[in-house]
């Protein structure tokens, strides 16, 4: 059996945030699709859905990437763009219907790609103390 590109995997936020995560203030943004023969950004659609793409940064909380990058990009497939609960700075979020896409990058090394249908505060306030 062969999967085709792109394929998007199901997976639990807890599986992929075991410690949680942080929203970056001010990072959500519309996610733009290049034209290299036109040169010109439009706004990206999902090829799935239709629906337009949003970019929210995050940080990991995990202790054990202490010395490494936190921050990672999760893409939101919406109608409109996600508006987080909280005007806190940093504040915890929980992503909904997640997904990842595993792919060989540039460099020939396997990357992810991370997606949800939304994000919201979490559920538990003691997510962090397993």
């Amino acid at each position: 059996m062969a999967l085709k590109g792109g394929t998007r995997f199901a997976v639990r936020f807890e599986d992929v945030f075991p410690a949680g995560c942080a929203l970056v203030p001010d990072s959500i943004v519309e996610a733009q699709d290049y034209n290299e023969v036109t040169r010109a950004r439009t706004p990206a659609l999902d090829k799935l859905t239709g629906e337009r793409v949003w970019t929210v940064r995050v940080m990991d909380m995990d202790p054990d990437l202490a010395g490494r990058a936190r921050e990672v990009a999760v893409k939101i497939s919406a109608p409109v763009q996600p508006v987080p609960e909280s005007s806190v700075p940093f504040a915890p979020v929980e992503f909904e219907g997640m997904t990842v896409t595993p792919y060989v990058g540039q460099t020939g090394r396997l990357a992810y790609s991370l997606r949800a249908s939304g994000f919201r505060a979490p559920v538990s306030a003691g997510r962090g103390a397993k």
